[in-house]
């Protein structure tokens, strides 16, 4: 239920030495966002990390991110991909 509720947004922030951050907001609490994003950096063989409500996980995967979002049970027309 908190699945399809939730709003989620996904986008590239440049950081420092040009790299690419990939951020993830809008994972409920009821999804367990900790969990979303341990399964996410496993599968993208990334690292990240959980802070201030958002998911965040280093270099540009926001091509393959919707895809394990909707793999993991969120529906398709909640994620916005930017």
């Amino acid at each position: 239920m908190a699945k399809e509720a939730a709003k989620i947004k996904v986008y590239t922030v440049r950081r420092r030495f040009r790299k690419f951050v990939t951020v993830v907001e809008g994972v409920e609490k009821d999804a367990n966002p900790k969990q979303v994003s341990t399964k996410l950096k496993s599968k993208l063989a990334c690292g990240g990390t959980f802070k201030n409500n958002r998911i965040e996980l280093q270099g540009d995967h926001k091509a393959r991110v919707k895809q394990l979002l909707i793999k993991m049970g969120f529906s398709e027309d909640q994620i916005e991909v930017e």
